[in-house]
């Protein structure tokens, strides 16, 4: 049964990412291994500093703004780039398959982040873990990408499409992502439990539901080596987190801006 959901939940990000654009992405994409083609067998290194600010979803919880160091490493096995790492699988024509790692570093509060979180028992971090393929066409780069974490027992699918255009020195790309989430997912860190009720705070069991994030990327070589990136985007949170009692902000717009220096 849990299958027939999952396919039906996939058939249905995709027909909402391909119908609302042919030119988007999935977040978060790396933008740097295509400038500058190497050898299979080659390694590359690079090192930044990237920063960040997002609104989250939380009531009373204001915008979490991380500075993060970045670091780059690809060989013919592995890929890591910021907080993902992937083992290559294979490519076959334009497909390519990985196994994925990933930790998300934003996710989840502790009860004294806010009044509105006061009783709620804290919600960490996750470490995740699932397979991704990309198809890279003349069109668009289409990616897909399911995932699991431990620590909530949920699942996540992620769809995107980008399109990259060569700019006046910078290349520009607009990206557009849906995320569906499972309900273990959602009531994880939007629910609230039996044991967390007040007079101003309802029990709610998170359901499953889907996000919707498009943002346009500039990638700015100031150098052969260095390279500056700014992503701007707006996330349209689904109703299974936007009907939460913790919640009180429906969208959110991220801004992150980073620096690289390819070895």
């Amino acid at each position: 049964m849990h299958y027939f959901k999952l396919s039906s939940r996939l058939a249905l990000a995709a027909i909402i990412g391909t119908a609302l654009s042919a030119a988007a992405s999935l977040s978060h994409a790396d933008p740097i291994l295509a400038e500058e083609p190497h050898s299979a067998d080659a390694s590359q290194w690079g090192l930044g500093i990237g920063l960040g600010s997002e609104s989250r979803p939380y009531r009373g919880v204001s915008n979490h703004v991380s500075v993060l160091p970045l670091v780059l490493y690809e060989n013919r096995w592995i890929h890591f780039f910021g907080n993902t790492l992937d083992f290559k699988l294979g490519t076959v024509d334009q497909f390519s398959f990985t196994l994925r790692a990933k930790y998300a570093l934003n996710d989840g509060y502790k009860s004294s982040d806010s009044d509105a979180l006061r009783g709620m028992d804290e919600r960490k971090g996750s470490a995740w873990g699932g397979v991704a393929g990309t198809w890279d066409n003349p069109y668009a780069k289409l990616s897909l990408e399911w995932l699991t974490a431990g620590s909530t027992k949920g699942n996540t699918v992620k769809l995107g499409v980008e399109h990259s255009f060569a700019m006046a020195g910078f290349q520009l790309t607009p990206h557009l992502s849906t995320t569906w989430m499972d309900s273990k997912y959602v009531n994880y860190y939007y629910g609230v439990k039996a044991n967390e009720v007040t007079a101003d705070r309802a029990a709610y069991t998170g359901k499953s539901t889907t996000n919707i994030e498009f943002g346009v990327r500039a990638d700015y070589p100031l150098t052969r080596n260095q390279m500056i990136i700014l992503d701007v985007g707006d996330l349209q949170r689904g109703t299974g987190i936007k009907d939460s009692p913790l919640v009180d902000k429906s969208s959110a717009v991220t801004v992150r801006v980073g620096y690289l220096y390819k070895f």
